[in-house]
């Protein structure tokens, strides 16, 4: 992770003052530390999804069992927990570029999502619950494009894959410990739901103290793009590039399974005991957490986009495995998840990191927010789809008929958009 460092060369980022000074490794491509900026990102995004999957591991437990509801409540509480996000994306992004503050916007998002963890003892009902779960995910949608955005701010473009997945390895982490400390809370006080969303608030807390005390002003701010409202902004970003990208982008997503309904096929398909269902997210995140940083540096070295579509192909092993389920058991379902687990290390920063230096810089943020909001509503669209096929038809025949398309879609990506061609 910490090798030498490299120099900016495109005149648009940071100034020698701001960035690693350079020096060439034996192979003759630059290389750079990881910014502190990157790692105290990362440190936020830590604590935050600790602090936010302490609340969706006991959440459900809260609701059915603290509170009475029924599942279809639970059912729009979650569809409530996709759509906020997606939904305040743009605004975010558009809000940090209109006034040239991402910082700023992304620590408005983190302190939204924390205050909602303080008041969730106070609620009483399902509603002032979906009320509270609807703030945290819109403060969750503002701060994503704007702490994107400073990431790709802080490192040289040839770096962005490394820095990108340094950052979602972090934050893996903290939704693999999020769990973990929600249950030791309950071991340690049965019934104890309060405390823990008192210990989730301690910890979101914790993340704004270190993004106002750490991460620094936007290094290299673009000029405020002075009378270009919200209509203008997005006209901006129609270049033909973007337009591609996102539209492959929206065309994968559309094709890729929820991941509630992938664990639930799973454990039907592999035979795995209801139970042990809590534990295959954090299998899946473990393996995210260890590949994000070297599946990083690799997309910095054979390109982004090619490996941003390998990972789809990985997603499609998964979901063809699962179709005639060959064998089951463990071994089965590790392998399974490991496969899953690239598909979000090849895909989740690496994206981000390949759309960011198409951008222009005045309307980066929003673009960043643009793409993400385009990709979380089509596998919102999918996850959907998946569902009504699996309702009707059994989740073999879902499986089969999402590995095939997802066949198609990568093949379709590949030639909507094709880094270098599109004019």
């Amino acid at each position: 992770m910490y090798l030498s460092q490299a120099r900016a060369t495109d005149p648009n980022r940071e100034t020698a003052a701001n960035l690693p000074t350079a020096s060439a490794t034996a192979g003759g491509t630059a290389r750079s530390k990881v910014p502190a900026t990157v790692l105290a990102l990362g440190l936020v995004s830590l604590v935050t999804d600790a602090s936010a999957e302490m609340v969706t591991a006991i959440l459900p437990m809260y609701l059915m069992y603290g509170l009475g509801i029924g599942y279809l409540q639970l059912g729009a509480l979650d569809s409530l927990h996709t759509g906020a996000t997606a939904l305040f994306r743009i605004g975010g992004g558009y809000a940090a570029d209109r006034f040239s503050h991402s910082k700023a916007v992304a620590t408005g998002g983190y302190a939204l999502s924390a205050l909602t963890k303080l008041a969730l003892p106070a609620a009483g009902s399902a509603t002032a619950v979906g009320a509270l779960v609807t703030a945290d995910r819109i403060g969750k949608g503002i701060r994503t494009a704007p702490r994107d955005a400073l990431i790709t701010a802080a490192v040289p473009e040839a770096d962005l894959g490394r820095a990108f997945g340094v950052h979602r390895a972090l934050d893996t982490c903290g939704a693999l410990l999020g769990p973990l400390i929600a249950f030791a809370v309950l071991l340690a006080v049965p019934g104890g739901y309060n405390t823990a969303f008192q210990v989730s608030f301690c910890l979101a807390a914790a993340g704004v103290v270190v993004i106002v005390a750490f991460v620094g002003r936007d290094p290299h701010p673009a000029p405020r793009p002075r009378g270009l409202g919200p209509r203008e902004h997005l006209t901006s970003l129609r270049t033909p590039a973007i337009r591609r990208c996102t539209l492959a982008t929206a065309l994968l997503g559309l094709l890729t399974v929820g991941d509630m309904s992938f664990y639930i096929g799973l454990q039907h398909r592999l035979e795995i005991p209801p139970e042990a269902l809590p534990l295959l997210p954090i299998g899946t995140a473990f393996v995210f957490m260890t590949a994000a940083v070297p599946v990083g540096v690799l997309a910095d070295r054979i390109g982004r986009w090619p490996l941003f579509l390998c990972g789809h192909l990985s997603a499609l092993a998964a979901y063809l495995f699962l179709w005639p389920a060959p064998f089951t058991g463990w071994p089965a379902t590790a392998l399974v998840l490991t496969l899953y687990g690239l598909f979000y290390a090849a895909t989740d920063g690496v994206l981000m990191a390949h759309i960011a230096p198409l951008l222009p810089q005045t309307t980066r943020t929003t673009g960043l927010a643009v793409v993400q909001t385009a990709q979380s509503l089509a596998r919102a669209g999918g996850a959907l789809a998946f569902g009504a096929l699996a309702a009707f038809g059994g989740p073999t025949t879902a499986f089969a008929v999402f590995g095939c398309a997802c066949l198609a879609a990568v093949t379709g990506a590949r030639l909507i958009h094709r880094p270098g061609k599109d004019t």
